[in-house]
């Protein structure tokens, strides 16, 4: 139905991205077609070196899966969308291909391998996420393509992650977001670190350089530190009624600092609560 609709045509998942949208005229598609009667696309499943996603899967069925609960960061996600409506609604696929800048997925399933299967009329791909999402509410998804499955690589032992996103309150989008994946190595080290941040930019942004303050150096307030202030200068934000530019760059060097502490503490065995801060 997309190829033969062509352009003017959307597909419609969980419709809690893309119906908004329309709302403000920002999407003024001629034709919906509603993916909720195919079937089979709804499903969490761990096959012992990944978790896999099917597109049509909702927030809420990821909050509380014990599967998607083996990758914390996940559940903070899941749990903080919005309020329980558009989580009962809203889905997995649906927010990745919709590529809203300040979407939670995004900065979420950076830290983390990630890959997303998808079909189309001359057949399958799989594209790693970084290469999916290209810009704002852009993807690489071409005509008549549509996301099939995410499929999110298990962390080695010793990881832990979090995801921390400041709100004013549940339904609005957040101001700024962090999210975090670490893994500990020898003689409390960061083995690995990678870095995520949301509502800062026309994309998340992978900060390197405050990934590479981190990965082989001591755990210690210094690193975390430098991590930090290196994650603020890489914040690319926009003053709105959110805040100031200098408020949101300030915000994100004290979420970082906080999502550290959370994925170190998870990372060592403690289960503590992550998730979305309200104001």
């Amino acid at each position: 139905m997309l190829a033969q609709l062509g352009e003017s045509a959307r597909p419609l998942a969980g419709g809690q991205s893309l119906i908004p949208l329309m709302k403000l005229r920002l999407a003024s598609p001629s034709h919906l077609v509603d993916l909720n009667f195919v079937p089979k696309l709804s499903y969490i499943e761990n096959d012992g070196k990944t978790i896999r996603f099917g597109a049509m899967t909702r927030h809420a069925a990821i909050e509380a899966s014990p599967v998607a609960e083996e990758i914390p960061i996940l559940n903070d996600c899941a749990a903080g969308i919005a309020d329980v409506q558009v989580r009962n609604r809203g889905t997995l696929g649906g927010s990745l291909t919709e590529a809203d800048p300040s979407g939670d997925w995004g900065p979420v399933l950076l830290t983390l391998p990630t890959q997303v299967l998808v079909v189309g009329p001359k057949g399958e791909r799989t594209i790693p996420l970084s290469d999916f999402l290209v810009d704002a509410y852009t993807t690489s998804l071409q005509l008549a393509e549509l996301l099939r499955e995410v499929v999110v690589d298990l962390p080695p032992k010793n990881s832990g992650g979090a995801y921390l996103a400041f709100k004013r309150c549940a339904p609005v989008y957040a101001t700024a977001s962090v999210a975090v994946q670490l893994t500990i190595g020898d003689k409390d080290t960061f083995r690995e670190a990678r870095i995520a941040l949301g509502c800062v930019g026309l994309t998340a942004i992978r900060p390197r350089e405050a990934e590479r303050a981190l990965q082989g150096q001591t755990i210690n307030q210094k690193s975390i530190e430098a991590a930090a202030e290196a994650a603020r200068a890489a914040a690319d934000p926009q003053s709105d009624m959110r805040g100031s530019t200098a408020y949101k760059r300030e915000l994100i060097g004290v979420l970082l600092r906080r999502a550290i502490a959370i994925a170190l503490r998870r990372a060592r065995g403690e289960r503590v609560a992550g998730g979305h801060i309200y104001v």
